[in-house]
């Protein structure tokens, strides 16, 4: 049975029908005759409703049912202008109290509102998104969402059966963001938005884009959880860390494949499993970063992360955010910064994504020239848009401040930079002067480096960009784009080739492995041999290393030395350092039986000493970033694939004399100029016994003379041992 409603047709239909976009203008207690208030909810499946003094219980008024979906009014006398009260609901014969989300009143401050729609809020994960919180006594979530196009939004979950017309929310006009409070949810709930867009079509159940947790794929749900509570500023210890004149060299990790759970080789490793077995193995190596592959949710593995659904949860593959936390700090304890792998070049096209989030190209060009990615079939963000750069940039903040990393590695960023990126002539849009350049994402990055310097001091910010754009880590005040450092792909696609070739064949080469020290200063790089460079039919970094079984382990032990003094911060992808002989695949764990083999447990200890030399050797890494830091000993020596140079500081004695045989060929009595009158004693030799290699060496102190050579007043003969390294310094 009804009764007749205050309530005109229209607004009746539209929220029976979960199409109301106003809900708090006819929902809850609202204005009704002098001295009275209407009160009306919407309870699909209610049989009986009242309203009811939240103390004391007595009932203040019988809500009537004036529609068969569950449409329920009734009059508050004396109630004044915000009324308490709760709802006594009858489902299915069983009576409960509830509080109506309708009679709270708007959650964002205008002045978030304002920073939020001018997109100037360093923090908007501190308004948008799932909050627990407790409003007037009453414990619940407050839910807001940014969805300017929407016609509707409802908040969704295992809380309301998933049932749009329970819970639409209030749209904060001029900001575009829906908000409401939703008494009695709490932590651990499943939820989820939905959304009439703004052509009045019902969109797929879309998951918080701000959510701080979210299920395990193939499930969509976001997860209500807590905003992590700031992590401390960075200790004046982790700074000095990342400084350009510390000793960087990086272990790269993916989570889901450096080891398997011993429960089965299906099973992944915790986040606490992880701390307890990655932490010390790094440690111990020597290595003074971890980088981890994305940990942003995503739902496909054979993306390894970088095509991020859930760009504020860390994936639910490992665990919870707070043991990803854990993790961070764990780090922390054992002396490892920690740098994140970060996404905000692109993103999936996923139903329950970014994607055409309101119905509208939100947070994607619409233009497919401008806002499809072809390379992988993905969008581009539009950074001509201030609120979704806002959104990246406090996503930055977030990962920085909730959870303490060190930096974070920006992939992809050459694809952010040119308009015509990996595109044909006719598929691009050039920009208002006609070129290439993509201003509008030069002008993000250049915004958001500029924040992360000023708000998390310390912090490193690295670019994967991969041709010759100027000034990557110049400061943005003086025309950069102020990163820190970048990786230099140029170094590493040269080396590696002359690498793979027959040493009898490279004298034909050389330019290839010295021609990154011509602009080894243009900016502060990394030297990566990354996940890409063992991926996608290349196989492993070993497999590219010509010859017998003894010459391959050589050549990369060479390689390996020439990497750890060549200028840069150093960077190896996990399985690197053994030598892993197969080629990276994400499914299953890295070949730990054969790190524990002879020769490459062997390289595992040229590793942890090459870093250890790095470490200790000042003239190794104090002037990585500076000319002044390198000269060239001779480079000449094309016939017998043979160079050397002189890494140093301003110090006069602190210099290390660095020298490369790259044929299997041992070279006796080979003179070379050096910049100190001193015995001379190898600091390591990567053909040394103990790393696989054939014992070659030179027995300490090797004496200088007056003879002059390559520049230099005084020299030393040399017997250089086959496909190896040589660090020296004065004795």
């Amino acid at each position: 049975m009804t009764t007749k409603p205050t309530l005109n047709r229209e607004h009746i239909r539209a929220l029976v029908a979960a199409r109301h976009g106003d809900p708090f203008s006819v929902l809850g207690p609202q204005s009704y005759r002098a001295g009275e208030t209407i009160l009306r909810a919407l309870l699909p499946e209610a049989e009986h409703v009242a309203a009811v003094d939240p103390e004391t219980g007595a009932t203040l008024a019988e809500l009537a049912r004036i529609h068969d979906d569950g449409l329920f009014e009734g009059v508050l006398a004396d109630a004044g202008a915000n009324p308490r009260y709760r709802l006594r609901v009858t489902w299915g014969g069983h009576t409960v109290d509830i509080d109506d989300p309708y009679r709270f009143a708007p959650i964002i401050g205008d002045y978030d509102l304002w920073l939020l729609a001018e997109g100037t809020h360093h923090r908007p994960f501190e308004c948008l998104g799932a909050h627990p919180t407790a409003i007037d006594a009453v414990a619940g979530v407050r839910f807001a969402v940014w969805a300017p196009g929407a016609r509707r939004v409802s908040v969704v979950g295992d809380f309301n059966h998933w049932d749009g017309r329970r819970h639409p929310m209030r749209l904060r006009h001029g900001a575009g963001v829906w908000e409401l409070f939703v008494p009695g949810v709490a932590i651990g709930a499943l939820y989820q938005y939905e959304i009439v867009g703004a052509g009045g079509e019902l969109l797929p159940l879309k998951a918080d884009p701000y959510g701080f947790a979210a299920e395990l794929r193939p499930a969509r749900a976001s997860v209500v959880a807590e905003l992590p509570p700031p992590a401390p500023p960075l200790s004046a210890d982790r700074r000095a860390a990342n400084a350009r004149e510390a000793p960087i060299t990086v272990y790269e990790v993916h989570l889901g494949s450096w080891a398997r759970s011993n429960q089965g080789a299906d099973q992944y490793l915790t986040y606490a499993e992880i701390a307890e077995r990655l932490v010390p193995y790094v440690r111990d190596l020597g290595f003074t970063h971890v980088e981890l592959l994305p940990v942003s949710e995503y739902p496909f593995d054979g993306s390894w992360g970088y095509q991020p659904v859930g760009l504020y949860a860390p994936t639910s593959r490992f665990g919870t955010p707070a043991d990803f936390r854990a993790l961070i700090e764990a780090c922390h304890d054992a002396g490892l910064g920690v740098i994140l792998d970060w996404v905000p070049a692109h993103f999936p096209a996923d139903a329950h994504g970014l994607a055409r989030f309101d119905g509208t190209h939100l947070y994607e060009h619409a233009d497919p020239r401008q806002g499809f990615h072809r390379d992988w079939n993905t969008l581009i963000f539009n950074y001509g848009r201030n609120e979704v750069c806002n959104y990246l940039i406090g996503n930055a903040l977030y990962w920085l401040e909730r959870f303490g990393v060190d930096g974070l590695r920006v992939d992809a960023v050459a694809s952010m930079l040119y308009l015509d990126y990996s595109r044909e002539a006719d598929d691009w849009v050039p920009n208002i002067h006609g070129g290439n350049e993509n201003l509008e994402a030069i002008s993000f990055l250049r915004e958001l480096n500029h924040i992360v310097g000023t708000e998390r001091p310390g912090a490193i910010m690295i670019a994967e960009e991969s041709t010759a754009w100027p000034g990557v880590t110049r400061p943005p005040h003086d025309g950069g784009l102020g990163f820190h450092y970048k990786w230099n792909l140029g170094w590493m696609n040269d080396s590696l080739e002359y690498m793979r070739r027959d040493p009898a064949h490279r004298g034909h080469h050389q330019n290839e492995i010295t021609f990154s020290l011509v602009y080894a200063f243009d900016e502060n790089f990394i030297l990566p041999l990354s996940h890409d460079e063992v991926v996608h039919g290349k196989g492993s970094i070993l497999a590219r290393m010509p010859g017998d079984d003894w010459q391959r382990f050589a050549n990369l032990r060479a390689y390996y030395g020439f990497m750890f003094t060549h200028p840069g911060k150093k960077l190896l992808f996990m399985g690197d350092e053994f030598a892993q002989p197969d080629e990276w695949n994400h499914t299953r764990g890295l070949d730990w039986a054969a790190a524990e083999t002879p020769p490459h447990g062997a390289v595992r200890a040229l590793v942890a000493e090459l870093n250890a030399c790095y470490r200790d050797t000042p003239a190794l890494h104090g002037a990585d970033c500076a000319h002044d830091g390198f000269r060239w000993i001779d480079h000449s020596d094309h016939a017998q694939s043979v160079f050397a140079f002189v890494r140093q500081t301003r110090a006069a004695d602190d210099v290390a004399v660095c020298v490369f045989n790259f044929t299997p060929v041992v070279r006796h009595g080979y003179r070379i100029g050096v910049p100190a009158a001193a015995g001379y004693r190898e600091t390591l030799n990567t053909d040394a016994q103990r790393f696989g290699g054939s014992g070659v060496a030179n027995e300490a102190p090797i004496a200088t003379i007056e003879q002059a050579a390559h520049g230099f007043e005084q020299s030393i003969a040399l017997t250089l041992p086959p496909l190896a390294a040589l660090i020296l310094q004065p004795v």
